[in-house]
C-alpha cells in the first residue's frame, strides 16, 4: 500500500485483536500435521469493510480483474509469523465465519461451490500460482433443482471448517505463499461484469510458509492473479439450482461436466490428501473489535467513545502494493 495508516498496519499483522460481526469466511488457523501454529498466525487476515458492529472481514472478492484476487484486501502486507513447514506436510486450514469453535457455522449454507489451493513463491510474479488441490462438485443432487453436493458447504463447512491438503514431496527450500481459496456460486447464474449486484464469490486467503528441508523440486510455471479466471469461464459463471426462471442468464448444463475453475492440478502435487487427527487449538477462539476498516480504497481509523461508538479520527489512502523480491517480516508499529 502506498499510503495506510500505522494503526492499519498494526491491526493487519495483530489480527487476534480483530473483531467478529458479520464476518464472511476466512482462515483463522493452521495445522501442520495435526499441530495447530496458533490463531491468525501466518495469516494474511483480510481488512474489515466498515466501522463495527457491521462491518466484516473477507467481503467477497467479485471482479477478477481486481489485485485482491491473489490473497484478498492487505494480502500484500506481510504478518510477522512464517510457518515451518516440511514437503510432504498435512496442513489443515481452519476456515471460520464468528468464531473459532465447532458451533460457528463457518459458511453460510447457500454458498456452494469448490474450494482450491495454490503455491506460489513469496512474493508471487506473473505465472507463478501453481494449484496443487481442488475439490468441486462431488456429488449430484436428487434433481436438477438440487445443488448437489459441494466443497464448501457439504464438505469444508460440514467437517467444521476443516480444509486437507499437502506440501509436494521433495519441494525446493524457501518462502511460499499458500493461496487457499472458498467460492459460492449461489449468484453465478449472472456475471458480476454484467450485474455488479451478482456474480460468482471468491473467498481468496494467503498464509506465509517456509518450506526447509533439502528437496529439489522447483515449482512449474502457473497462473496470474488476477488473470487465471474469467466472467465466461463454465466454472465462474454457472447455475448450480438450474432453474427454469435463471436459465436465460446462464444455461442449465449436466452438473456431472462442471469444471473447476482455474488450471489443472499440478502433476508433483499429491494425488490424494487424508485427513490427520488434530491436537487442540492454541490462542483465542474470538476476536475483539477493530479499530480500522476499508471502504472504497479509503482507510479509516477510529477511537471508541464511551458508549463504544466508533469515532473516525483518521483516513488515508489505500493502494495494495507488492514488492518484487523476499523481505524478512517485520515486527507491527508500536501503538
Amino acid at each position: 500500500m502506498k499510503l495506510i495508516s500505522h494503526t492499519l498496519l498494526a491491526a493487519a499483522a495483530m489480527v487476534s485483536n480483530m473483531g467478529v460481526a458479520r464476518a464472511h469466511v476466512f482462515i483463522w488457523g493452521v495445522f501442520v500435521n495435526g499441530v495447530d501454529q496458533g490463531t491468525f498466525n501466518g495469516i494474511r487476515t483480510p481488512a474489515y469493510n466498515g466501522p463495527p458492529p457491521r462491518g466484516y472481514s473477507n467481503s467477497p472478492v467479485k471482479d477478477l480483474n481486481s489485485i485482491d484476487m491473489r490473497c484478498n484486501v492487505l494480502g500484500d502486507k506481510q504478518v510477522p509469523r512464517t510457518i515451518k513447514v516440511f514437503p510432504g506436510d498435512n496442513i489443515t486450514l481452519d476456515w471460520h465465519h464468528n468464531n473459532r469453535t465447532i458451533a460457528d457455522d463457518v459458511i453460510d449454507f447457500s454458498h456452494h461451490g469448490p474450494a482450491l489451493v495454490y503455491l506460489t513463491p513469496d512474493p508471487p510474479a506473473e505465472n507463478t500460482f501453481v494449484k496443487i488441490w481442488e475439490k468441486g462438485l462431488y456429488e449430484l443432487g436428487p434433481t436438477p433443482f438440487s445443488p448437489g453436493k459441494w466443497a464448501t458447504t457439504s464438505d469444508i463447512k460440514a467437517n467444521n471448517g476443516l480444509m486437507n491438503f499437502r506440501i509436494p514431496a521433495n519441494l525446493k527450500a524457501g518462502f511460499y505463499l499458500i493461496r487457499a481459496e472458498m467460492v459460492g456460486l449461489h449468484e453465478a447464474d449472472a456475471r458480476f461484469d454484467q450485474n455488479s449486484r451478482r456474480g460468482a464469490q471468491f473467498y481468496p486467503n494467503c498464509v506465509q510458509i517456509e518450506v526447509v528441508g533439502d528437496g529439489a523440486v522447483e515449482l512449474p510455471e502457473g497462473v496470474s492473479f488476477p488473470g487465471a479466471y474469467k466472467y465466461d469461464d463454465p466454472g465462474v459463471h454457472y447455475n448450480i439450482y438450474c432453474s427454469t426462471e435463471r436459465a436465460p442468464l446462464a444455461p442449465c448444463t449436466d452438473a456431472s461436466t462442471y469444471k473447476i475453475p482455474g488450471p489443472t492440478v499440478w502433476s508433483g502435487a499429491w494425488p490424494e490428501t487424508t485427513e490427520v487427527a488434530l491436537g487442540p487449538v492454541t490462542g483465542s477462539t474470538t476476536a475483539t473489535r477493530w479499530s480500522s476498516w476499508i471502504q472504497q480504497s479509503v482507510v479509516t481509523t477510529a477511537t471508541f467513545n464511551q458508549a463504544g461508538s466508533p469515532v473516525p479520527v483518521a483516513t488515508s489512502q489505500y493502494t495494495a502494493s507488492w514488492s518484487l523480491a523476499y523481505a524478512t517480516p517485520t515486527a507491527p508499529p508500536t501503538l
